[in-house]
């Protein structure tokens, strides 16, 4: 049986690829905070999904569900990890409550290195227990090579992720043989659209009032042209089966105009264009 550890899963992209690695057969355990969400699951993924309770910000709880994997599991090991746990903070790094900056690196970018750790023996660093080597896919994002007005902390935390994901590829390959792959995945159609319009504008008594009290027809812009989140499942499952997985896989429907932005374009151009594109909201705001 190929098992496959995804964390993340009640919703969003850990939950659509749950059901379409099971569909292609992989048995998957996925990691969730609640009791509820788990037995939801269960029922409605039936025998080839597996909860396992855990917050990834947890190491206590992380080693626990270790144990309990590997008890169930019996002598088999874990094929994969997808690192797909996250959230997203956002706003005006001048006014950004330092603990939620702070969360959000520890969320998106520790907890990374934190589960990856705890789960890496039966990934195949543990050689007298599981001779397989299996494979690491992290979940980035477009906005680790390119930073957006007001993503600062999330765009900080995917920056890192680049990083941390070069740095495993580089250690765990020649000493293991365990792959790893960064997804820098574009916007997908995801809860989190409808989460983020929620929330408002908590800056209103800032000097950004007047751009980010648009910030509702940014998002449905941003929302409108977000892929559909199978596609991202898709890759996910072709980083995990391919004889010869890619370090990089971008997802998104913008792949060429990302890539200048990120690679090509000068720094002065790309605040250029931002500027003028913020400024457009200033000046509906003001009309």
């Amino acid at each position: 049986m190929q098992n496959v550890l995804i964390t993340g899963v009640s919703s969003g992209i850990g939950y659509v690829t749950t059901r379409y690695l099971a569909s292609k057969g992989f048995r998957v355990i996925g990691s969730v905070r609640k009791s509820t969400d788990a037995k939801a699951l269960q029922e409605d993924l039936g025998d080839l999904f597996i909860p396992l309770i855990f917050d990834v910000c947890d190491t206590e709880a992380i080693a626990q569900s270790v144990l309990e994997l590997e008890d169930i599991l019996g002598g088999e090991g874990l094929i994969g990890l997808v690192n797909n746990a996250g959230l997203a903070v956002n706003g005006p790094l001048e006014h950004i409550p330092i603990e939620e900056f702070a969360y959000q690196l520890e969320v998106n970018v520790t907890s990374v290195v934190r589960v990856t750790q705890a789960f890496l023996p039966l990934l195949g660093t543990n050689k007298k227990k599981y001779t397989h080597s299996g494979r690491i896919i992290n979940i980035g994002s477009i906005s680790g090579v390119m930073t957006r007005p007001f993503f600062g902390p999330y765009s900080a935390s995917k920056f890192a992720l680049e990083a941390v994901t070069d740095a495993m590829r580089r250690e765990l390959e020649p000493a293991h043989g365990i792959r790893v792959s960064l997804i820098q995945a574009g916007p997908a159609k995801t809860p989190i659209w409808a989460k983020a319009k929620a929330e408002g504008n908590r800056y209103a008594h800032t000097i950004y009032n007047d751009v980010l009290k648009n910030r509702n027809r940014l998002i449905e812009k941003a929302e409108s042209v977000a892929l559909d989140t199978i596609e991202i499942s898709k890759v996910i499952h072709k980083a995990l089966s391919s004889p010869h997985p890619k370090p990089r896989y971008m997802p998104t429907n913008h792949k060429i105009l990302v890539k200048l932005m990120a690679y090509v374009f000068p720094d002065r151009l790309n605040d250029r264009l931002y500027t003028k594109y913020m400024n457009k909201y200033f000046k509906d705001s003001s009309s």
